[in-house]
């Protein structure tokens, strides 16, 4: 598939089509690591690790008083002895 090269501000960028974006798995918004090889231009998406982040938020909620249990009828044995 043939693009352009665009002026964008002070910089420059390229239209990439919405096929290409699916065959790798990228969505707008999503973070990329753009490198060159060989002189060829190279795109590749930076997948962040699966729960990255979600200790940090979790501590952040518990001090902000919002870590209790968002269904407790439906807790496990082990939430129900808590403290």
């Amino acid at each position: 598939m043939k693009s352009a090269i665009r002026k964008m501000g002070n910089s420059h960028g390229v239209i990439i089509p919405k096929p290409i974006l699916e065959e790798v798995g990228a969505k707008p918004d999503d973070a990329v690591e753009v490198s060159a090889r060989k002189g060829t231009i190279v795109i590749t998406p930076v997948h962040r690790a699966v729960r990255t982040g979600w200790a940090e938020a979790s501590k952040r909620l518990r001090d902000a008083g919002e870590g209790g249990l968002a269904w407790p009828e439906f807790a496990n044995d082990e939430d129900r002895n808590r403290k």
